[in-house]
C-alpha cells in the first residue's frame, strides 16, 4: 500500500511540475500566469472551495454510521484534498500569492457577487451557520443535510471549473478543471439518488 501511495504522490508531483511551462504566459512572456489571471484566480478560489468540502466531509463522517455516506464523504475528502494540494503547488511554482486583493471570483468577473455573507465566499459554499448546524446533527438528519449542502457545493464548483475551462490558459489546469466538472456532475446525480433513498429532496 505504501508503494501505491508513493506512486500516486509521484504522479501528482509530475503533473504539478509539468504545469509551470505550459502556456499561461504573462505580458513578459515568462511562461508563468500573471497574478490577476484566470489561472491564478481559479487556483486560489478553488483551493478555498475545496477546503470547505473536505471539512464538511470529515464532519459528516463522524456524525453517521451509514457506510454509503461515509464512503462518499471519504472519496470527496481525499479527491479534493489532493486537488487542493495541486492548486496550491502551482501557485508556489508560479511564485504567486495565495490570496488576492481583488477578492474571490474576480477572475470570473463576479467579485463581490457572493457577498461573503456568513462565510459563504463563493458559489455553492455553505455558510458558517450551516457548517455549525451540520456539526450538531446525527444519523439520517446529518446525512440528508450533508448531501444537500454538498450538492449545492458541487454545483458551485462546477460553475467555477467551467469558468476555468473557458478562461484559463494553462493546459494542465484546464484539464484538471474538466475532470472536476465531469466528476462532480456525476456525484451530483449520485447524491440525488441517495437523497431520494432517504425520502428527501435535493
Amino acid at each position: 500500500m505504501a508503494v501505491a501511495v508513493a506512486g500516486v504522490l509521484v504522479a501528482a508531483g509530475a503533473v504539478t511540475y509539468s504545469v509551470a511551462g505550459e502556456g499561461g504566459a504573462d505580458a513578459a512572456g515568462s511562461g508563468v500566469p500573471a497574478a490577476g489571471s484566470a489561472d491564478a484566480g481559479f487556483a486560489r478560489d478553488m483551493a478555498v472551495h475545496h477546503q470547505q468540502a473536505v471539512e464538511m466531509s470529515y464532519v459528516v463522517r463522524d456524525r453517521t454510521t451509514d457506510a454509503e455516506v461515509r464512503r462518499l464523504a471519504y472519496d470527496i475528502a481525499q479527491t479534493q484534498a489532493n486537488q487542493r494540494g495541486m492548486l496550491l503547488g502551482w501557485l508556489d511554482l508560479w511564485g504567486l500569492p495565495k490570496v488576492s486583493a481583488d477578492g474571490p471570483m474576480a477572475w470570473m468577473g463576479m467579485a463581490g457577487m457572493s457577498g461573503g455573507e456568513d462565510g459563504a465566499l463563493m458559489p455553492g459554499m455553505a455558510t458558517d451557520t450551516e457548517m455549525k448546524k451540520l456539526g450538531t446533527l446525527n444519523g439520517k438528519a446529518a446525512e440528508v443535510f450533508y448531501l444537500r449542502l454538498m450538492t449545492a457545493h458541487h454545483k458551485g464548483g462546477v460553475h467555477m471549473a467551467e469558468g476555468c475551462e473557458h478562461r484559463c490558459t494553462v493546459g494542465v489546469e484546464k484539464r484538471l478543471a474538466q475532470g472536476m466538472v465531469e466528476a462532480q456532475q456525476s456525484e451530483i446525480g449520485l447524491m440525488a439518488e441517495m437523497l431520494k433513498a432517504r425520502g428527501a429532496k435535493p
